[in-house]
């Protein structure tokens, strides 16, 4: 075979991580599409922030409480399937936003568009361990990763040019139709024959039957400690991502610019960091302790923000450190749970322990918000530091499942 046609025909798995992670990247797009449209959608529709608020709400809540359900069906029905339609509800949604001149049914779509947003992490999860090569995975899971923070990234800049072109509706529905496209591809990439997709479906319904019940499984220890692991992942992620500009300007009086800039250091270097937990991973099998030794890291970054006014190039410099250790956990925390997990039931626990990045975020802005209103802006930085370091207790004492069959 020529290099050619090598070339122009990629391993199997490869096309797969690349259409699983523009679904990734779609899914943060659509998380954060409100935010930079907010001003525009409120001035149109004369409400106040507590009614655009239901949004959001609707958003998160629905997402929140039908995620774990997703992970079930993404067990029972297939991942693909399930992708391809949770791309279709978060797209349509959007383009219906864009066409409909009425706020109620904004906030309707915008409910329909968390039941879309149910599926992405277990789908994900569970298309990628069942298909990459388990030297690959780590590599896998980071690609994965790094392609929503890459969402995030560019989302407030493509939605306003698109606002700038065609006006708010037209920016959703932009959004909307890129979703469509991206099922479009996900459809014409198979990613397994129909019968090794029969034999996977029996091997999960094994699975439930050696663990008794799903249920059982979820409840489990290891299961259970990874969710608040996550919580606590949302809660420090939060902290720093929302509350660090202001925090700064209230502690050392840190220009809005410096904080930002600071801000978007933190970012960026946890995108580069989630690529190089990715090489990292794919070299030791010792996943808790490359996740502590970054979580302590990350850590001592917090709190030396939160003690010591560092000067403008310090301060970048402790925020990239943050950052860098806090993306590089990533693939790790993946690993983590991939471990612990039977065969056949990786959409379900997927599934659950990543709501704890819904449960965090519920309480973040509780916690944040209070400490801010409170004056204490240098606890912002300190409780992003405690919940770094009680996360390493349930890398430290994870408990490990019976040895999978």
């Amino acid at each position: 075979m020529s290099l050619a046609t090598l070339a122009a025909k990629p391993a199997p798995h490869v096309r797969l991580i690349g259409v699983v992670s523009a679904a990734h990247f779609t899914s943060h797009i659509y998380i954060l599409i409100l935010a930079p449209l907010l001003p525009f959608v409120r001035a149109e529709y004369g409400v106040s922030y507590t009614e655009i608020g239901l949004a959001f709400a609707a958003f998160n809540i629905i997402s929140a409480a039908l995620q774990t359900p997703a992970g079930f069906l993404v067990d029972w029905i297939g991942a693909r399937a399930l992708l391809i339609a949770g791309l279709v509800v978060g797209g349509l949604s959007f383009v219906v936003v864009g066409l409909v001149d009425s706020f109620w049914v904004m906030v309707a779509m915008f409910a329909l568009a968390g039941v879309g947003n149910t599926v992405y992490h277990p789908a994900d999860y569970s298309l990628l361990s069942h298909h990459v090569p388990a030297d690959r995975m780590g590599q896998a899971y980071s690609i994965h990763t790094f392609a929503g923070l890459l969402g995030a990234a560019v989302t407030p800049a493509s939605l306003l040019l698109m606002q700038n072109l065609w006006g708010w509706r037209g920016a959703f529905i932009g959004a909307g139709l890129f979703g469509l496209a991206v099922a479009a591809i996900l459809l014409m990439v198979r990613e397994e024959p129909v019968a090794a997709a029969a034999k996977r479906n029996d091997v999960a319904k094994k699975a439930d039957a050696n663990t008794q019940t799903a249920w059982q499984l979820l409840m489990s220890a290891p299961i259970l400690l990874n969710l608040f692991f996550f919580m606590l992942i949302a809660v420090t992620n939060a902290g720093m991502s929302n509350y660090s500009v202001v925090a700064l300007g209230a502690l050392y009086n840190t220009p809005v610019t410096i904080a930002n800039a600071a801000l978007s250091a933190q970012l960026v270097l946890s995108a580069i960091g989630v690529l190089i937990g990715g090489l990292v991973v794919a070299r030791t099998s010792r996943h808790g302790l490359v996740a502590s030794l970054g979580l302590i890291a990350s850590a001592l970054a917090a709190a030396l923000v939160a003690s010591v006014d560092l000067g403008t190039l310090a301060l970048l410099a402790a925020m990239s450190v943050f950052g860098f250790f806090f993306g590089f956990i990533s693939p790790s925390r993946d690993m983590i749970v991939r471990e612990i997990t039977p065969p056949g039931s990786f959409g379900k626990v997927f599934g659950f322990v990543t709501t704890g990045f819904n449960l965090g975020g519920i309480v973040a802005p509780v916690i944040f918000g209070a400490l801010m209103d409170a004056g204490h802006p240098a606890m912002v930085f300190l409780v992003v530091a405690a919940c770094s370091m009680i996360a390493i207790l349930t890398v430290a004492t994870l408990p490990r499942l019976p040895a999978k069959a």
